[in-house]
């Protein structure tokens, strides 16, 4: 066996943490857009507003 007694508390929450870690990657991978995707989406739609906005008749 080990020779130094080991934090049954810490391993646990050690081993928690890298399991959450897995998941955020995986989600980043899955998720994740870039900075200039988010900017292209986000000008995008302010220009299907727009277009929407001009094409409203005044009743």
């Amino acid at each position: 066996m080990s020779e130094t007694p080991i934090n049954l508390n810490r391993a646990r929450k050690d081993r928690a943490r890298a399991g959450d870690k897995a998941q955020a990657d995986e989600n980043s991978v899955r998720f994740g857009q870039t900075k200039a995707q988010k900017d292209a989406e986000r000008m995008d739609a302010a220009r299907a507003a727009r277009h929407l906005d001009d094409a409203k008749r005044d009743t």
